[in-house]
């Protein structure tokens, strides 16, 4: 007999959601401390549910969990940035050939693009952003497709506010949001899918140099790491818990 996963409680998930938001919107800094206690009295909440919510931020990618140092926004680096974004790559330009293929409607879509156009401030345009790629790439027809996407979606949305933080290099992407719909909507299969791997590819390109001398990625080092804080290992076997994923900003 299967049985369904366990929804999340209803005070874990607000606990999540609030954390989630602060990371993806710059309210919390990579490589700044998370403390359980302190974020319990912030939410009015016992400590169980931060906890439940941190191991959840963990699976997703956007916190560490170390025995030692505790629990930290994940630091953003040019090798965190450039896995996430070719995993982005690989799925998304073909997930979007799939969807204007078979003619979705891109409803959805352009109402992203436009509360983007009318935002007032970054959180509220990345946000706007992060809706418009998943409207394009969420009816491809494969939802494992979907989902995988899903996955990176979190990591992704934090390498973009980070790189936003250094470089506000948002009027070029909302040109390229443009043209991608524009090609979707006259049914551009090829077209559309070129144009968004171009847009991701250009995307991380600018924000992390593959030339470290270059001034842009000197001053992207000092936005992602404060001169006080050592950048911590995100690659160990705590951030490696494949449960509790988060439910689905930026390029």
């Amino acid at each position: 007999m299967a049985f369904a996963p366990s929804p999340i409680p209803s005070r874990t998930q607000y606990v999540l959601e609030a954390i989630k938001h602060d990371i993806l919107t710059g309210g919390l800094r990579p490589g700044q401390a998370l403390v359980e206690a302190e974020l319990a009295a912030r939410f009015g909440v016992s400590k169980t549910p931060v906890r439940e919510a941190l191991k959840t931020l963990a699976g997703s990618g956007l916190v560490v969990m170390n025995q030692y140092k505790g629990v930290t926004v994940r630091m953003v680096d040019a090798d965190m940035a450039r896995a996430v974004y070719d995993v982005r790559l690989l799925l998304e330009p073909e997930a979007v050939r799939r969807t204007v293929a078979s003619r979705a409607p891109l409803d959805d879509a352009r109402q992203a693009l436009s509360r983007a156009a009318g935002a007032e401030d970054p959180a509220e345009r990345s946000l706007a952003n992060r809706a418009f790629h998943r409207a394009l790439y969420l009816p491809c027809g494969n939802p494992l497709l979907g989902r995988m996407l899903d996955e990176v979606r979190d990591q992704a949305a934090l390498v973009s506010t980070v790189a936003w933080a250094a470089v506000p290099s948002w009027e070029r992407e909302a040109a390229e949001h443009e043209q991608i719909l524009r090609l979707a909507a006259a049914g551009d299969v090829d077209g559309v899918g070129r144009a968004v791997h171009d847009h991701i590819a250009s995307f991380v390109e600018r924000a992390f140099p593959r030339h470290p001398e270059t001034p842009h990625a000197e001053t992207q080092r000092h936005e992602t790491q404060r001169p006080d804080t050592q950048p911590l290992d995100t690659q160990g076997p705590e951030t490696r818990h494949p449960e509790n994923q988060s439910s689905p900003n930026g390029e």
